[in-house]
């Protein structure tokens, strides 16, 4: 069996660790001055280099050969999500007393030391406190904010932090002329980029596709991962910019039919809109700013495509554009009447106030304050309802829509119950509803405005997903 290359290429000595050069200096440094801690907290992304530091240091420290896989019982590592119970801690405080074997050191790796019990914590800081003269704790995690600060504060922390795409491109390249791979220039780019400064996930994609015949191309990764080109990011980007409906959703019909991580699409877009909004006009800013907050939340949705699409679907349509574009292609109307007079009784359901009882009338006055109790209830019909262009007469509201897919949300049978129950309670009568496509259907500018967010909260949710970023206004 072949050895995985990024187990082959794992760093053994300082030197040739890669992208983290403070943490490599300091340490390496430190060795060399004799001024050895206790107890070290490695933290960081995944991929980054941790373990293979620590396991550098512990062999540094004690003036061992590393190669290959070396195994040595004075060198002891311990996966923490596996042995996460206080059982674990305690066997290990009593081993701790026991003088190493060889070694000037006995060091304990524990990796992923945050997975541990509150207990175990518990048992690992009296160990801590007072460690043994002879005992090295390098303990590694990518969540250190789980761990107790009395945990931290009895170590020296060091962050390791990921790698960026040069120096990650540079190491690939390295690894894959010493493999002997023939591979695209562009190719080697994308591998870093996607591992997202993550080494082990670059090497490891580079190792699958090492597998296949041929020159690796930019084509056979974005095949073998289902990601989008650069091409139909721009496109579906420029599409919504201009409000092309029609554009939009042919280019979702694309990325479903071709298995297209519409996830990573919501993030490549993202990344993209990042930098327009960076040097976005004042009266473009607030748009960018809430179409990220969206993109954003395609990550954790059920049916990303679906939401990937809606997003840009209100995007488009609360575009300064929008009245500029007509869409490309006709749309079958379609008819779905649906009679409604239902009174559904639930003490979960948050009742909107009612503003008349008039058996006789119903005006679309009141319609932005049904939508309004719509959105208290039902954040996901609202999402669709508030892209109808609504019309009232004798006794049928009539709801067009520009495209099926918001149609077909609300006239689900639970969510036209909804709708129905109230509008009953918030006008005191009862109406036919009629759902129609209608491709030239346009929702009042009143009702498609929702940009109303504190501005500080949007920032700050880009903040959260890229880092601090300055607006700028011109």
């Amino acid at each position: 069996m072949g050895q995985a290359l990024y187990r082959k290429y794992r760093p053994r000595k300082f030197a040739e660790v890669v992208g983290q050069s403070a943490v490599i200096e300091t340490l390496a440094k430190a060795v060399k001055d004799g001024r050895i801690s206790h107890a070290y907290l490695f933290s960081g992304p995944r991929g980054v280099g941790k373990t293979s530091v620590a396991r550098i240091l512990a062999h540094e420290v004690n003036q061992l050969p590393y190669s290959g896989e070396t195994v040595h019982l004075d060198i002891i590592e311990i996966d923490a999500a596996s042995n996460r119970r206080i059982d674990e801690i305690r066997d290990l405080r009593d081993k701790v007393s026991t003088v190493p074997t060889v070694a000037k050191y006995k060091v304990y790796i524990i990796d992923e030391v945050h997975m541990l019990t509150k207990e175990a914590f518990n048992a690992l800081l009296k160990t801590l406190e007072e460690p043994p003269a002879h005992c090295i704790f390098i303990l590694a995690t990518t969540e250190p904010h789980k761990l107790p600060e009395t945990i931290v504060s009895r170590t020296q922390r060091f962050n390791f932090k990921p790698v960026g795409v040069v120096e990650a491109t540079k190491h690939i390249s390295n690894i894959a002329t010493k493999e002997k791979l023939a591979i695209e220039r562009e190719a080697l780019q994308l591998l870093a980029e996607f591992g997202e400064g993550s080494f082990r996930d670059s090497i490891s994609l580079l190792d699958q596709l090492s597998a296949s015949k041929g020159k690796i191309t930019v084509a056979k990764i974005l095949k073998l991962l289902g990601l989008p080109s650069s091409y139909i990011i721009e496109q579906l980007k420029q599409s919504t910019y201009r409000a092309d409906l029609a554009k939009i959703a042919g280019l979702i019909e694309e990325i479903k039919g071709s298995s297209i991580n519409s996830v990573y699409v919501a993030n490549q877009m993202a990344r993209s809109i990042r930098d327009d909004l960076i040097n976005a006009k004042a009266d473009n800013a607030i748009w960018l700013t809430d179409l990220l907050k969206q993109l954003g939340e395609v990550s954790a949705a059920k049916h990303p495509a679906d939401k990937l699409e809606i997003v840009l679907f209100e995007a488009a349509v609360n575009s300064p554009n929008f009245q500029l574009s007509q869409p490309s292609r006709p749309i079958k109307p379609v008819l779905a009447k649906v009679e409604v007079a239902a009174q559904l009784t639930s003490p979960n359901v948050k009742k909107p106030p009612r503003i008349k009882d008039n058996p006789n009338i119903f005006s679309l006055e009141i319609w932005p304050k049904i939508l309004q109790a719509v959105k208290d209830q039902a954040g996901s019909l609202h999402s669709a309802l508030r892209l109808a262009a609504p019309s009232y007469k004798n006794g049928v509201l009539r709801l067009a829509f520009a495209f099926p897919f918001h149609l077909n949300k609300v006239k689900q049978a639970d969510n036209i119950q909804r709708l129905a129950k109230i509008i009953k309670e918030i006008s005191g009568n009862s109406v036919t509803i009629d759902c129609v496509v209608e491709k030239d259907a346009t929702a009042p500018i009143e009702h498609r405005q929702t940009l109303t967010q504190d501005s500080t909260d949007n920032y700050q949710t880009i903040s959260n997903i890229f880092g601090p970023a300055e607006m700028l206004e011109s």
